[in-house]
């Protein structure tokens, strides 16, 4: 049945665990808008031949509607809104909130090309290699314009925004390559800017992990690897290391958990920090993005904003391996408690 619907409203195959989600919404309101207005279309038709005019000069008769009549117009409507709104704030908070042990993988966007870097290498150009059955959570930036990341057999989209991380996950069904388009207008050669997904068996992708290690190792690149996305020897956390103390992050953050100008690195990743203006924020890789472009943003309870803008000074691919190091400046004796949810532990 559901082939049958894809065909009539020109989908494509469904092929991630969203796209059911996205599906099941789309058939509900495109099968509701449908029968309403074959509804009202047929009601204009039976009142147009049953209330025509007779003789000349004929009036229409003024009609008060009781109150039973308006409430049933106006509550039917309303409660087909408001069972939408249900499902589709449903199914965004679950899209918006990857799993804990999702796959990390870095998307940048770049006139006109998609870049795509795992934490642990290794790294290409327009073609993103993902296990089947696995959740795979996407980090996706710009280097210079807006572009937006979509994937149409998995139905996520996702903007790409210079100097900010955004994110979406998915959880792919079927191995196959699927389509990848950019759908924000980003110059002249908008429409070229594809790339494709390339799902393998797990035991597949696990071996053209280890194939890709091999050829690193050996001084061979992938014939689709940029080496200005991710250095092809150094991990993103090594590499991160070292940018933080070129860059004089280390001049005002501490990895120790000693006070400091700034707030430590150690245990920063995925706690919850009170702000000066007494809100309290997750600190994930969309906030350390935004800390190291806007720094007076958000500013953390107690801490002076001194720190300058890397706005311009870091590209993508730099502040992602950053991140990656803070990530991995996790202990078991740091914990912080949200006061809006459970304690964290830094070592889950």
């Amino acid at each position: 049945m559901s082939d049958i619907a894809n065909k009539i409203l020109f989908l494509p195959e469904r092929a991630s665990t969203f796209a059911e989600r996205v599906d099941v919404l789309h058939y509900f309101v495109v099968g509701t808008t449908m029968v309403m207005s074959a509804g009202v279309g047929l009601a204009a038709l039976f009142f147009f031949f049953r209330f025509r005019r007779r003789v000349p000069n004929q009036t229409t008769e003024y009609v008060v509607p009781d109150l039973k009549t308006e409430f049933l117009f106006v509550s039917v409507p309303l409660v087909f809104f408001l069972v939408w709104f249900a499902i589709g704030f449903r199914d965004f908070t679950w899209v918006t909130t990857p799993p804990k042990d999702a796959m990390d993988v870095y998307v940048m966007g770049k006139q006109w090309m998609w870049k795509f870097a795992y934490p642990e290498g290794p790294n290409g150009v327009n073609v993103l290699h993902v296990p089947a059955n696995r959740p795979v959570r996407l980090l996706i930036t710009s280097r210079d314009v807006l572009h937006s990341f979509y994937v149409p057999a998995f139905r996520i989209k996702m903007d790409a925004l210079p100097g900010r991380y955004t994110q979406v996950w998915f959880e792919a069904t079927k191995p196959g390559t699927y389509q990848v388009l950019c759908t924000e207008y980003c110059g002249l050669s908008h429409s070229k800017m594809l790339a494709e997904v390339v799902v393998l068996a797990p035991e597949d992708f696990e071996e053209w992990l280890k194939e890709q290690q091999r050829g690193r190792l050996q001084g061979r690149q992938d014939a689709l690897a940029d080496t200005s996305l991710v250095p092809p020897v150094a991990r993103m956390a090594e590499q991160g290391e070292k940018l933080a103390g070129t860059q004089g992050c280390l001049k005002c953050h501490t990895v120790d958990g000693a006070p400091h100008v700034g707030p430590t690195f150690l245990g920063m990743y995925d706690r919850q920090e009170k702000l000066a203006d007494g809100q309290t924020i997750r600190v994930d890789e969309a906030y350390i993005t935004q800390s190291m472009m806007d720094p007076g943003a958000h500013l953390v309870a107690g801490y002076q904003n001194v720190m300058p803008t890397y706005q311009g000074k870091l590209q993508g691919p730099e502040t992602a391996a950053i991140v990656e190091y803070i990530k991995t400046l996790r202990t078991a004796n740091v914990r912080e408690v949200s006061s809006e949810g459970p304690a964290y532990d830094p070592i889950q």
